[in-house]
C-alpha cells in the first residue's frame, strides 16, 4: 500500500486510508496505517530512532476517508482533547440503500441489527438526529440496538441529512455525536436503510448485488476533517472524495 499523505507538517499528518486496511493491527508484520507511517517517518529521519506517533482517531478497517496523526507528544495531547471536547468536526458520506418512491422502509432487506426501540429521531436546523442504544458483541465483532436498560448499552447519537436521491440509493452526509463501535453502520441499517455494500448489517437484498454498487466494503467514507492546530489554533479544513465505485452515481471518483 502506497501512503496517501494528504498534509504533513512537524507536528501532525493527516491520511486518507483506503477501505480495508486497519488503522492499527496487533498482528505482526500486518500492513496498517500505524506501521506504514512510522516506517515512513524512519526513512525519511533515518538515524534519529524511532519516530513518535500518536493515533488521535481512528476509521474501523472497512471505511474508508481522513485519519489524523500527532506526530509528538504536546500535539497528541492538544488534538486528543479537541476530540474528547467535541471540538474536532469529523463528517461522513455514505450511500445507503432506500425504500421506493412512496417512502415505505426496504422490506427485502433484513434487519440483523435489532430495530430502534422507540426510534427516537428529531429536526435539529437542517440535520435529523437519531437517538439509540447500542450494545457490542465483542465475539462476533457486530453491535445491535437494545434497550436502554440492557447491561452494556451505550447511548449513540448521530445527525444526518439526505443530499440527493437516485436509483433507488440515497446520498447521506453523517456527524456523530457519539463515537460507538459500527454506530452509523447500525443505526442506518436498524432503520431499514442499510448502507450499500454492507455485508454485515444488511446485503441481504434481492440476489445481493446491485448495479454499481462495490459488495466488498460499506458505501461510508470519513471525507472531511476540521480541527485547530495544536500549535497556534489556525482552523485546519481537509476534505477527500470518496473511492468507493458506489459514490459515483452521485459524485465524480477522480
Amino acid at each position: 500500500m502506497k501512503l496517501n499523505i494528504i498534509y504533513e507538517d512537524e507536528h501532525l499528518l493527516v491520511l486518507y486510508k483506503p477501505a480495508g486496511v486497519p488503522v492499527q493491527s496487533a498482528r505482526v508484520g500486518a500492513k496498517d496505517c500505524e506501521s506504514l507511517v512510522k516506517n515512513y517517518l524512519y526513512e525519511k529521519n533515518p538515524g534519529k530512532g524511532t519516530p513518535y506517533l500518536g493515533i488521535v482517531h481512528r476509521l474501523d478497517q472497512p471505511v474508508e476517508g481522513l485519519v489524523l496523526f500527532a506526530l509528538t507528544p504536546a500535539a497528541a495531547a492538544a488534538l486528543s482533547r479537541q476530540s474528547a471536547e467535541r471540538k474536532m468536526e469529523k463528517t461522513y458520506l455514505a450511500v445507503r440503500r432506500v425504500v421506493d418512491n412512496s417512502g415505505v422502509e426496504n422490506r427485502n432487506c433484513q434487519n440483523p441489527c435489532g430495530k430502534p426501540l422507540g426510534n427516537v429521531e428529531k429536526k435539529v436546523e437542517n440535520w435529523t438526529e437519531c437517538v439509540d442504544w447500542l450494545c457490542k458483541n465483542g465475539r462476533e465483532n457486530r453491535s445491535e440496538i437494545v434497550p436502554a436498560s440492557h447491561p452494556g448499552a451505550k447511548k449513540a447519537v448521530l445527525r444526518y441529512r439526505i443530499l440527493e436521491r437516485k436509483e433507488g440509493l440515497e446520498l447521506v452526509e453523517i456527524r456523530l455525536e457519539t463515537g460507538r463501535h459500527h454506530q452509523i453502520r447500525v443505526q442506518m441499517a436498524g432503520r431499514g436503510t442499510p448502507l450499500a455494500g454492507d455485508r454485515k448489517y444488511g446485503m441481504a437484498e434481492a440476489g445481493g448485488h446491485v448495479e454499481n454498487v462495490d459488495n466488498s466494503f460499506p458505501a461510508l467514507c470519513a471525507y472531511r476533517l476540521k480541527f485547530r492546530h495544536p500549535a497556534g489554533g489556525k482552523r485546519m479544513e481537509f476534505e477527500i472524495k470518496p473511492q468507493n465505485p458506489v459514490f459515483s452515481t452521485f459524485l465524480s471518483t477522480k
